[in-house]
């Protein structure tokens, strides 16, 4: 079957935009170009047209959380939001730290996903211990910890020697859980007001400055989850400087929300790491802006309504994001013009593909028909009801945006489409 996707709009440069339509056989990109024709036509009217979204890092909590998510529900979840490429976080339970766990869900990801998803195997047995998997035996895309940090220089030195030896990347949570105290949100203003004990920004900053010298030694790509604070950007910045390989990413929150958006005891606002000051808000826009921060991934995290009722000392950390984390950023970042549309989607596409060496979709003539449209005009509410994944924990309920996903194609095939009364116009 060919079907054809008809006057859609693609990214020239910036802001710039050119109309098109594009012809789909058999998983891959035909033909481009004007009134095209084929076995089935969806009149796109106008909307953006992407190639399909990439997160670098998502929970999909299967095996062993599966009231929270699935690889199924999360799948759905994320071709909701335009994402056709996702890679998962191993903190599952069982972890799959061997080489016959890892196939095992690697089995199940082929039978119940949409879309495409790589699964990271972790650095350590268990998470927590020091000692290394067999990184050779299991043979993931890349190995993190994700959840915790690797609190011995001595472990990370060795898993980063193995890694760059094996050509793969290591993916830091970076958290030294000394300097923690028990603290549930960042130590600054609203910790203070609210009585709670508060995670300073060095508890991330201290462990990324040790791992690029770590990185150095080796020549490992080292990757660092999540920045959040100012003295992290700082330290990776330096990092690319004396020529190390280490690459960033940041979350929509982080950039969208500072520690002043937290009026009250609601954990819906407790991520790890936490929201932070304005200022550390300011350095991540800066580091995305100036590429010291190399890419947008989500960290969505699913929790249950039950587990995120006990406010910030006992509720886990982590929100969901993958359904509206486009919308927001263009809402947020290219309709006030602090970034271009063309600068946001190569942040959310190719960048990070190309980093993680993920094969990557591209809208031109032989590409795989990943692609994603997105309804830039259209003002949409985000609602609790309308998600995909079983879980709705985040903040950004109720707010207003611009750039729902209408349309998400994943090899060819049609696996998320919005359907006219979902758009709650507004």
């Amino acid at each position: 079957m060919k079907l054809i996707l008809k006057n859609g709009k693609r990214i020239i440069t910036g802001n710039q935009t050119e109309t098109i339509d594009l012809a789909i056989e058999n998983g891959i990109i035909s033909e481009i170009g004007d009134h095209l024709s084929g076995d089935r036509e969806i009149d796109l009217k106008g909307k953006l047209i992407t190639p399909g979204l990439v997160d670098i890092h998502v929970h999909f909590r299967e095996p062993g959380f599966t009231d929270k998510e699935t690889i199924a529900s999360g799948s759905r979840a994320a071709a909701r939001g335009g994402f056709t490429t996702v890679c998962a976080m191993p903190n599952t339970n069982p972890i799959s730290d061997t080489p016959e766990k890892f196939s095992q869900l690697e089995a199940l990801i082929k039978k119940d996903a949409v879309i495409h998803i790589h699964h990271y195997a972790p650095i350590t047995k268990g998470l927590r211990s020091n000692k290394l998997v067999d990184m050779m035996a299991i043979n993931a895309f890349a190995y993190t910890n994700d959840g915790v940090g690797i609190q011995t220089a001595g472990v990370m030195y060795e898993a980063m020697k193995e890694a760059a030896r094996l050509g793969k990347p290591i993916v830091a949570h970076t958290e030294d859980d000394s300097l923690l105290y028990g603290g549930v949100m960042h130590d600054g203003i609203r910790n203070k007001e609210l009585g709670l004990p508060g995670i300073m920004g060095i508890v991330e900053s201290s462990q990324i400055a040790r791992d690029i010298l770590l990185a150095k030694e080796t020549g490992v790509h080292y990757h660092v989850c999540h920045v959040s604070s100012k003295e992290s950007v700082a330290a990776i910045r330096h990092g690319k400087s004396l020529g190390v390989k280490v690459t960033a990413e940041v979350t929509p929150h982080h950039l969208i929300l500072n520690e002043m958006a937290i009026l009250k005891d609601d954990a819906t606002y407790k991520m790890n790491p936490p929201l932070r000051a304005e200022e550390d808000q300011q350095a991540l826009i800066e580091g995305l802006l100036d590429g010291t921060i190399d890419f947008i991934a989500t960290d969505h995290a699913p929790h249950t309504k039950e587990e995120k009722s006990g406010g910030f000392m006992n509720s886990p950390f982590g929100i969901v994001g993958i359904e509206t984390s486009f919308a927001l950023l263009y809402s947020h970042f290219v309709k006030t013009g602090i970034m271009t549309l063309e600068f946001l989607i190569a942040r959310m596409t190719t960048l990070p593909s190309e980093l993680f060496n993920l094969p990557a979709a591209t809208l031109t003539v032989g590409s795989i028909a990943d692609i994603a449209v997105f309804d830039l005009d259209t003002t949409y509410q985000i609602h609790e009801k309308d998600y995909l994944s079983k879980s709705s924990n985040t903040p950004f309920n109720g707010t207003k945006v611009f750039g729902m996903c209408d349309l998400t194609l994943c090899n060819g095939i049609i696996v998320w489409q919005k359907k006219e009364e979902e758009h709650h116009a507004s």
